[in-house]
């Protein structure tokens, strides 16, 4: 259960505050006595009582009272919470309300997918939540304190999300499709265990659903699987989702840590790692996501596979998405720190180039969009982009069993991109 964190600071915190007021001590006294900012650089312990104060109520926010913890293989903690007391419902346009009944799915989806509905570690064993409640990864102390903000903790830092920048070190290599309304999205992802370099770093291959400019008014839905060593803490690919309503600033966030995302499936566990994966020459492993407008009611849902609603995007949290979507774009992203100067030899995808083709490099397949009516469709004006070929390529297609596709991805630092 999810009770003891906040009544006590973690022995982790503990420490931590003895290591860096024993280093902060240290440091001033080796200062020249003359120095007049010798006394600023002190340790302050009460703005680190601060900062552990923010955690806490943080926490007291994200992790809510489990009826039933699973103890996953990796480490995870998945907690089953009641379905309106997750934390969407902390959100005062419909605090006390519970999750709404699933909506008409678009006409014309008919799923063939290698994916499968148990394709998570924590319930591998056969565990589960009861009805009536949804699994939630716990976020611990160390999930917070890992973070290059614990201010912005499942946040991504704001940046342009053009497909042909690479500001704040951001990479892609994309399909998209633009200069319409578009009321949702459809793919089947390969997903893989990519290598990535440094905790700041991360590598993802997702659905982006997006309307507004590429400035403060950006809104964007976004799904796929992610390997981020900074927000989990391993290397596992996790199942995430994403939101914003004005370009990263101050709104959305990751999974279900900030009230935006509203979990109806007590089946999957948003933030915990994927198995199995993909392997080079070797079993392909996929999944498939569906993310739609309801024309009833307005809210954007997220379909898992063939038929499991994971849940929705309510309506008021967009301004520009409230009407429709008017980009989507599928792909990979990496974020290169540039480590010494160098590119990263992070991996996006399965690390090799999207020229290798099939059980070598990852895979988007028989991508469709949501129209008008809300009926699936082939796209007909697919493009591709890669930021850096030669770190990360693309190469797109078309047939009759995976209709639009394009493989995607690369090992980032090599000859060619030093």
């Amino acid at each position: 259960m999810s009770s003891s964190w906040c009544s006590n600071i973690s022995p982790l915190v503990t420490f931590l505050l003895w290591v860096l007021a024993f280093s902060s001590i240290c440091s001033v006294y080796s200062l020249d006595s003359g120095n007049s900012h010798a006394t600023n650089r002190a340790f302050k312990p009460e703005e680190e009582l601060q900062k552990l104060k923010i955690i806490r109520e943080r926490l007291k926010k994200i992790n809510k009272p489990a009826v039933k913890t699973i103890q996953s293989p990796d480490g995870d903690l998945i907690d089953c919470v009641l379905s309106h007391h997750q934390p969407a419902f902390d959100h005062p346009r419909v605090r006390g309300q519970k999750p709404l009944e699933p909506p008409e799915r678009p006409k014309g989806h008919n799923p063939k997918g290698m994916e499968k509905e148990n394709f998570q570690l924590w319930s591998m064993s056969g565990e589960s939540c009861p009805e009536e409640t949804i699994p939630i990864r716990r976020t611990t102390e160390q999930d917070i304190l890992r973070a290059s903000s614990y201010r912005r903790y499942g946040r991504k830092l704001r940046r342009h999300v053009r497909r042909d920048s690479r500001s704040n070190g951001h990479e892609h290599a994309v399909g998209f499709v633009s200069g319409d309304k578009y009321y949702g999205a459809k793919a089947s992802i390969n997903v893989w265990a990519p290598k990535v370099a440094n905790l700041n770093e991360f590598s993802l291959s997702q659905i982006w659903v997006i309307s507004g400019q590429f400035g403060d008014d950006l809104n964007t839905i976004e799904a796929g699987w992610q390997v981020s060593p900074e927000m989990y803490g391993d290397f596992h690919p996790r199942f995430f989702t994403y939101w914003t309503s004005d370009s990263y600033q101050a709104t959305g966030c990751y999974n279900l840590l900030c009230s935006g995302f509203v979990q109806t499936s007590n089946r999957i566990a948003i933030g915990a790692a994927i198995s199995p994966t993909s392997s080079y020459k070797g079993g392909q492993f996929d999944i498939s996501l569906l993310i739609w407008k309801d024309p009833k009611h307005g809210n954007w849902w997220l379909q898992f596979g063939s038929g499991v609603l994971v849940g929705y995007w309510p309506s008021y949290l967009f301004t520009r998405l409230r009407d429709s979507a008017t980009m989507v774009q599928f792909g990979g992203e990496i974020v290169n720190t540039s480590p010494s100067g160098s590119h990263t030899p992070t991996q996006m995808g399965s690390g090799h180039f999207g020229r290798e083709g099939f059980r070598r490099a990852s895979y988007f397949r028989n991508l469709q969009v949501v129209d008008w009516d809300n009926i699936l469709i082939p796209l007909s004006n697919l493009r591709v982009l890669a930021d850096r070929p030669n770190c990360y390529d693309i190469k797109g297609g078309r047939n009759r069993v995976w209709g639009n596709y394009f493989y995607y991805g690369g090992p980032g630092r090599n000859v060619r991109c030093p």
